[in-house]
C-alpha cells in the first residue's frame, strides 16, 4: 500500500502560510472566543503576522512588482523561495492539482472549474466538495510529467514536495520554461527546487501558514474574496477551539502513529501534526524528535512514551475513511506488550486518516476533532 507514497518514506517538507470552512457547524453554538492561557502561541502567531506586515520581502508572500516586468502590470508572489507570477488580467486557467490538501483547497477556493486534473487523494474528500471532485478528471496514482503536460496547465498546485522531482515533474524551473507556473504547499517547502526532502523549518508549522498560502492563492486565481471567507471561517473554528479547552486543566500526551514493518511511525515535531495537536489543548508525544518529520519507534518507545491517546492514521485512497483503520488498531489494541499504555489501557486508540494530518483547508476541522476527542467534558456542555 505504501511503497509508491515518497511523502510516508521521504517527505519533503518545510512550511510558509495558508484555509478551510467550518464544514459541520457544530461549532457554532460555542461562546465566543477569549483569551488562551497558552500566550507564547498567540505571542507567536502575532508576531509572525506581525513581521509579515512589516517585511516588504515576498519571502512573506507579500505581492510584489517583479523585475522581469518593470513598468508593467505583472506582479509576483514568493512560494518556497520562488516567484511565482500573477496577474490579475490573465490569472491561472488550467489548473493540476496534485494531492489531498491541493485538491480540497481549489474547491475550496471555488477554481474547481478550472481542474485539468486531479490526482493521488489519499481518503475521501470533504463531503462539501464530494460531488464537484467526482466530475474531475483523476489519476490515482502520479501521472508522469508527460501525461500531465498532456493535459496543458498552465499552473500546477501540489500539497507536498516530491512531485517536483527528477522522475516524477521534475523541478519547477523547467516547468516555468514551458510557461507553467507551480506552487507548493508553504508547510512543505523543500531546502531547493527538485529536492523532495524533509528539511522543514519547524517555525514555519503554523496554522498562519496555511492561512497565507489561502490568501496568496486567492491573489494568483484572483479569488482574493473566497479565500478570505474561507480563512475566516477557519480562524474562527481554531478560535472556538481554544475557548472551549482553555480551562481543561491538562495537556494530554497524543502521538498520531501507524504499525510499520520495524515497528512503529509516529509523526514528529514538524509534521503539522504536532501544531493541530498543540491548537486543541494536547502535547505531541514525539514532539522531541526535531530532526525528521518522522519518527519510527519500537514497541519499547512507544512503552516508554506512554501516550494518553494514539490516533491512527491511515492512507492512502481516494476511497478511505478512518474506518480503514480498523486493523491497525487492532493490532495495537491486540498487543499483549502494549497493554498497560495509557492510550490502550483507558480504550483512546483511535481511527484517523493520513489526509486528516496533512496541513489543508480540513485542517480546522480536524482540530475541533482533536479537541473534541482528548477533551471530552470541555465540549458536552456546549452542545
Amino acid at each position: 500500500m505504501w511503497g509508491g507514497d515518497t511523502r510516508l518514506r521521504e517527505p519533503g517538507d518545510r512550511l510558509r502560510l495558508s484555509g478551510c470552512p467550518n464544514h459541520e457547524g457544530w461549532l457554532a453554538r460555542m461562546p465566543a472566543h477569549n483569551a488562551y492561557p497558552a500566550a507564547a502561541r498567540r505571542i507567536r502567531n502575532a508576531s509572525l503576522v506581525a513581521l509579515c506586515a512589516a517585511l516588504t520581502t515576498a519571502s512573506c508572500g507579500s505581492p510584489e512588482a517583479s523585475s522581469d516586468n518593470a513598468g508593467g502590470d505583472a506582479e509576483t508572489v514568493r512560494n518556497c523561495d520562488i516567484d511565482v507570477e500573477i496577474s490579475a488580467e490573465n490569472p491561472p486557467e488550467r489548473v493540476f492539482a496534485v494531492y489531498q490538501p491541493a485538491i480540497e483547497m481549489a474547491h475550496a477556493l471555488g477554481i474547481s472549474d478550472r481542474l485539468v486534473g486531479t490526482a493521488y487523494l489519499d481518503a475521501k474528500v470533504i463531503d462539501d466538495y464530494a460531488d464537484v471532485q467526482s466530475e474531475q478528471k483523476y489519476y490515482p496514482e502520479i501521472p508522469s510529467r508527460e501525461e500531465m503536460l498532456s493535459r496543458k496547465p498552465d499552473f500546477v498546485l501540489s500539497g507536498f514536495n516530491d512531485v517536483f522531482t527528477d522522475g516524477r515533474f521534475d523541478t519547477r524551473a523547467s516547468l516555468r520554461e514551458l510557461g507553467v507556473e507551480s506552487w507548493i504547499f508553504s508547510p512543505l517547502c523543500p531546502s531547493e527546487d527538485g529536492r523532495g526532502d524533509q528539511a522543514i523549518d519547524p517555525s514555519t508549522v503554523t496554522m498562519d501558514s496555511i492561512y497565507g498560502d489561502l490568501r496568496d492563492l486567492g491573489t494568483v486565481f484572483g479569488v482574493e474574496d473566497r479565500a478570505e471567507e474561507v480563512v475566516a471561517d477557519m480562524e474562527q473554528t481554531v478560535a472556538d477551539v481554544e475557548d472551549a479547552v482553555q480551562d481543561a486543566g491538562s495537556e494530554p500526551e497524543v502521538m498520531v502513529a501507524r504499525p510499520s514493518d520495524d515497528g512503529f511511525r509516529a509523526a514528529a515535531a514538524s509534521d503539522f501534526a504536532t501544531e493541530m495537536i498543540d491548537l486543541a489543548g494536547g502535547t505531541n508525544a514525539a514532539a522531541d524528535v526535531k530532526d525528521e518529520r518522522h519518527a519510527n519507534f519500537g514497541t519499547e518507545e512507544i512503552i516508554a512514551r506512554d501516550p494518553d491517546h494514539i490516533f491512527v492514521d491511515v492512507c492512502c485512497d481516494a476511497d478511505m475513511t478512518a474506518a480503514d483503520a480498523a486493523p491497525s488498531v487492532e493490532e495495537i489494541t491486540s498487543d499483549p506488550a502494549l497493554a498497560n499504555v495509557t492510550a490502550v489501557e483507558e480504550g483512546n486508540v483511535h481511527e484517523w486518516t493520513f489526509a486528516d494530518r496533512s496541513a489543508g483547508v480540513r485542517s480546522a476541522r480536524v482540530v475541533a476533532d482533536i479537541a473534541r476527542t482528548i477533551h471530552p467534558d470541555q465540549f458536552d456542555t456546549r452542545d
